[in-house]
């Protein structure tokens, strides 16, 4: 047996043999030029088919998932989604449907899942468009530029707390807008000192997640709201942290005027592996007009896609956005009812609340207040006396049967963990976890060595993450291995 990891090839292995080509080279020469030929037999790995099974079941039994493993990532929301709603999209009436023929079912389903979160998040209109939560940012600042436009305003700066997602600065960049950051205060809300300096008539609007990064709600938003629109500017949210908030508060009436939310990270299909994901943008009435075309409009009991809106940024993705990401949300929101979508919430507060508790004895708790769906925690203390990281603890919790929570995220926390333990784990799971975090303390403290090379009892051990990063091993190269 090979002694690398990865390489099953053997030579002379087939799965399957091609027949014997039929068409004369001096055809396909006709056809096809010279140069785009193949001069040589493609390097291909050599294995029958019961062994490439073999090697890719292997391989998935060696990830860690949410199938298989408690997955607390911080701002990420990776919850236990229902196999119904896999099964939804994929019935074969949509799954198979072309997005031009423009079927009523779909475009029923399309306009009743917008009814449901101009409902449920409180605006006036949605757009189904945007791929993810960054295109939404993206999407919803593009109408904050419209809509100032409009009116013959050029504002050309956007406010964003630094307790807000990374890509908040980098969607507004893109747009065009310079970018300034604010401050917190000692409670982790936004600085409203701060924020009464910046609010110059050059201040398009302000982007702000709420809860924020720290899982923190903004107590503060409704001042924020009023001084933000008597400044003329737009307030914006990220909707990111939906899963605190559904059926307790509506951000419309908090005086947001757009805001997006990831269909596939609150309402079915939890985000990672390159998609897909869905970020519909939600507006107040004054917005209508610069939504994306096309929507989705009734008119008696038939459906159409209306193009006919001049104000319009445009179409943002192609077709209409990701449908299969439609039909798992609408049937998670439809199973949940807003009873269930409020109990959601509840039970993911509570259990964000549980683990900071239990664990507020062994890192430190640099906000100590009740959280929302998630916690932040600080190694910096544990670090300076024993060298241990934040970074360390992570990988010894994969020895633990733990994916690791979010680290050195929020910035503005040292040696930061992140925790979002979302409403489908059990007490069990929860304890577990942190009797696994208790022990590893205990081990850094006692044997720090033990955790600075950790994991060790995972397939393979710690990678030089620097190196990983600049020099991917992504090719099969068959000489290598020979």
């Amino acid at each position: 047996m090979s002694t690398l990891i990865f390489e099953e090839s053997r030579p002379g292995h087939r799965g399957h043999i091609f027949p014997k080509l039929d068409v004369p080279e001096k055809k396909i020469e006709e056809f096809i030029p010279i140069n785009y030929l193949r001069q040589n037999p493609a390097e291909l790995p050599e294995l029958a088919e019961p062994e490439v099974v073999r090697h890719y079941t292997r391989l998935s039994q060696k990830n860690y998932c949410i199938d298989t493993h408690f997955y607390p990532l911080g701002s990420c929301t990776m919850k236990y989604n229902p196999r119904i709603n896999e099964d939804m999209a994929r019935i074969p009436e949509f799954s198979q449907a072309h997005p031009l023929t423009e079927s009523q079912g779909a475009l029923l389903l399309m306009y009743e899942l917008e009814e449901c979160l101009k409902e449920i998040f409180g605006f006036d209109a949605f757009t189904l468009q945007p791929a993810a939560g960054a295109h939404g940012e993206l999407t919803g600042l593009m109408m904050i530029k419209s809509y100032h436009l409009s009116r013959g305003e050029h504002r050309d700066i956007i406010l964003i707390p630094h307790t807000a997602h990374g890509t908040n600065p980098a969607s507004a960049a893109f747009c065009g807008f310079k970018v300034i950051e604010i401050d917190s205060d000692p409670d982790g809300n936004m600085d409203i000192q701060k924020l009464k300096e910046l609010l110059t008539p050059s201040v398009a609007g302000v982007m702000i997640t709420n809860p924020n990064t720290l899982g923190l709600f903004e107590r503060n938003i409704l001042q924020i709201a009023d001084l933000v629109h008597k400044a003329g500017a737009i307030l914006y949210g990220d909707g990111a942290n939906s899963n605190a908030l559904m059926g307790r508060t509506r951000p419309g009436d908090l005086g947001f005027d757009l805001m997006h939310v990831n269909l596939h990270k609150t309402f079915s299909t939890p985000h990672g592996g390159g998609g897909p994901g869905s970020g519909p943008v939600g507006v107040k009435k004054e917005f209508i007009p610069f939504l994306p075309k096309p929507l989705v409009v009734k008119k008696g009991d038939k459906y159409y896609l209306d193009y006919d809106r001049p104000k319009s940024i445009g179409r943002v993705r192609a077709f209409y956005g990701n449908f299969g990401m439609f039909i798992r949300a609408y049937a998670y929101i439809l199973a949940h009812g807003s009873k269930g979508l409020k109990a959601v919430t509840e039970q993911a507060v509570l259990s964000a609340n549980y683990l900071k508790e239990k664990l507020k004895g062994y890192w430190e708790l640099p906000y100590n207040r009740i959280c929302m769906h998630e916690f932040v925690l600080s190694g910096e203390k544990l670090s300076h006396e024993t060298g241990v990281k934040t970074l360390d603890i992570a990988k010894r919790l994969l020895d633990y049967g733990f994916y690791a929570p979010t680290i050195y995220f929020p910035l503005t926390v040292k040696e930061c963990l992140m925790i979002e333990p979302t409403e489908t784990e059990s007490k069990t799971t929860l304890d577990e976890f942190v009797e696994a975090l208790q022990a590893i303390y205990k081990e850094a403290t006692d044997n720090p060595e033990l955790v600075k090379h950790a994991p060790i009892k995972t397939p393979v051990g710690r990678f030089d993450e620097v190196s990983a990063a600049r020099n991917p091993d992504l090719r099969y190269r068959p000489s290598e291995h020979l």
